[in-house]
């Protein structure tokens, strides 16, 4: 910065200092501290504004008002537990997106695959994954941005940072996809809250602070979350045409989700109520509300494990607990925002044994969601009354690989009838000739997309053609169906388990496993070699690769029947699955009490009876009920789902 710079920037800062003393008004710049490195800093020059010609700050910029206050006043909840901003942020997968070994990796398959078009490969892939580095390059005429260009680039190697996302501007949102973002650069720096302070963020980074609705909107995350693909042949030829490689954006728009006001953000940035004071010592902030966490949550559990256990090589100084917190928030994100798994028995003859898995929806796009390298596999296990497993599907081999899948695909079953057929959720892609690809710019078309649809997902969207289900049957009548209407946001899996020659009693259990990388993903990818897909490799090998354990539900003591003379005497509760309520009970005792509890607990209907056969009529209310019988002889219970 040269003398006259400094004259002037003097002069700012007077007369800032003047306004706040006679303006107390909303613009006024607040009393504010800093530390003596931050002044150094200052002093230094290496905090002066934003530079001439410049749109983008690196994070640690923003970290001195919106990191860790060390004075306890700010970026901290009601309860006082730390909420900041930068480290929150730090150890997310969009933080460290231009880090990531696994993303750097698929590009050089890529690109060693199609090298011809290695330039414009590489420009795409790092506008979403190095967005603030490849679009300086851009603002400026710079030509296509590079892969090797990221290591010696600060902004680029910010990953999706402060500026990065903050600075994108709302003329466009919703209609721009494959990395085509909308920047501001008139240097606004876009956020939430109305009336925002602006003369700190003026004085210190050179930006403007903003208020714009469409931060608080799901268009903002439309630009990286909906990408297209171009189609080469296998000669590398383009065809002209164009894959959804993912399609989440699409998929939110495709649900009850916009009709109910819920954003992206407010499942990925969990809101709290509580009035937080968002900027460090700047004394008299009025506090904001609601305040959305910036831990970024998703889906990634597996990439976020192995970036912590392999920081060093990557460059990461984000410290372990910091990594511990965002798993944390991952795990709970996949458990309990995600998918619902319950298991019914249907019913018992002599030779079989029915049941029905019921999966519901409860995020605001497909499940799994995102890159095409995820799926999720119901896990069905039926045993003996020794624990004998005398039924199974879903199983994971010593790879991580469902044991028994076909070569190209698992088709998606209705019906599972045989041992070693498995439900797998997933979307696959195929080349030009139908085949299997995991190479993205092959992508030509959708062989198979049978991931389980959001809330109000339906055939007649505007958007569905993006979205299309793939590879269910028409025949398949309770996938996103219940009752005949679409957009239910379920698919049943119905298991019929051989039991002849089987005495006693059976258990089944069902459980959800996801997997964000799959080994057969990496397939093609692991027979090349390149540095970064080797670097990958290494890493990958000395990973923990268990597939995430979601969902579990089970069915207990079911009695198995023996011959014709003990059908009668059997346990029966029918249907598990009831459209209007009305349940049959039977018993081989006399029934004293039917007790049923809905979901959460509540008692909802107690009858009396003094027979060995009653019906009952759950409430109105659809979901879960728990109905408990008392016979002359003993209890037992079943779980039944009205519709």
């Amino acid at each position: 910065m040269n003398i006259k710079r400094l004259i002037v920037l003097a002069v700012i800062l007077s007369f800032i200092a003047a306004m706040s003393v006679f303006s107390p008004g909303q613009n006024a710049v607040k009393a504010s501290f800093h530390t003596e490195e931050e002044l150094a800093a200052f002093r230094d020059h290496s905090r002066a504004p934003i530079g001439e010609g410049d749109y983008f700050l690196n994070s640690f910029r923003c970290s001195g008002c919106h990191g860790k206050d060390s004075a306890g006043n700010a970026n901290i909840n009601e309860a006082g537990d730390d909420v900041n901003l930068y480290d929150h942020w730090q150890p997310t997968m969009m933080a460290n997106s231009a880090r990531d070994p696994l993303w750097r990796a698929k590009v050089s398959h890529e690109i060693t695959t199609n090298p011809a078009h290695s330039s414009e490969l590489q420009d795409k892939c790092t506008s979403c994954h190095a967005p603030m580095g490849r679009y300086t390059k851009f603002f400026h005429g710079g030509g296509h941005y590079a892969m090797d260009e990221i290591d010696g680039d600060s902004l680029a190697f910010d990953g999706v940072s402060c500026a990065g996302c903050h600075t994108i501007g709302p003329d466009g949102l919703g209609a721009m996809f494959s990395g085509n973002i909308p920047y501001d650069t008139t240097r606004k720096a876009y956020g939430p809250f109305p009336l925002p302070e602006t003369g700190p963020m003026q004085l210190y980074e050179g930006y403007t602070p903003t208020f714009s609705l469409h931060m608080d909107e799901a268009r903002m995350c439309s630009p990286c979350h909906t990408l297209y693909t171009n189609t080469a042949d296998l000669s590398g030829n383009l065809t002209g045409a164009s894959f959804p490689e993912q399609a989440t954006y699409h998929e939110y728009l495709n649900s009850s989700f916009p009709a109910n006001s819920i954003t992206c953000q407010k499942c990925h940035m969990p809101r709290i109520e509580d009035p937080i004071i968002i900027a460090n010592g700047q004394t008299g902030l009025t506090p904001r509300t609601p305040f959305n966490q910036h831990t970024f949550q998703g889906a990634n559990y597996f990439m976020l494990g192995l970036m912590k256990e392999n920081k060093n090589a990557l460059g990461i100084t984000v410290d372990d607990w910091k990594y511990d917190s965002t798993l944390a928030a991952t795990s709970r994100s996949l458990k309990q925002q995600s998918v619902d798994l319950d298991i019914f028995l249907d019913s018992v003859t002599l030779d079989t044994a029915f049941f029905t898995v019921k999966l519901k929806n409860k995020a605001g796009h497909k499940f799994p969601s995102g890159y095409p390298s995820r799926r999720a596999v119901v896990q069905f296990v039926a045993l003996n009354a020794n624990n004998d497993t005398v039924f199974k599907s879903g199983i994971f081999g010593s790879d991580f690989r469902v044991n028994n899948e076909t070569v190209n695909y698992e088709p998606h079953y209705n019906i599972i009838k045989q041992n070693g057929k498995s439900q797998i959720y997933e979307m696959v892609m195929g080349d030009v000739n139908n085949n299997y690809t995991s190479t993205l710019e092959r992508g030509a078309v959708m062989l198979k997309d049978n991931r389980i649809p959001p809330d109000g997902f339906t055939t007649s969207s505007s958007v569905y053609d993006t979205v299309a289900v793939v590879g269910v049957g028409a025949g398949d009548t309770d996938f996103n169906l219940e009752n005949s209407a679409e957009g239910s946001g379920t698919d049943y899996v119905h298991y019929h388990v051989p039991v002849s020659g089987i005495t006693g009693t059976l258990s089944a259990k069902a459980k959800l496993y996801y997997q964000s990388v799959a080994p057969k993903f990496l397939d093609e990818m692991f027979a090349l070699s390149t540095a970064p897909i080797n670097t990958f490799r290494d890493m990958y090998d000395n990973a923990d690769k268990q597939p995430f354990l979601m969902q579990k539900d089970s069915v207990q003591n079911v009695q198995l029947i023996t011959g014709i003379q003990e059908q009668a005497n059997e346990f029966i509760v029918y249907p598990s699955l009831t459209a209007d309520g009305r349940i049959s009970i039977s018993s081989p005792f006399d029934i004293k009490t039917i007790t049923v509890y809905n979901a959460e607990g509540k008692l909802v209907l107690t009858q009396n009876s003094n027979a060995r056969q009653a019906r009952i009529t759950l409430p109105e209310t659809s979901g879960i009920y728990f109905i408990e019988v008392q016979t002359s002889n003993k209890s037992f219970h079943r779980k039944v789902l009205r519709q």
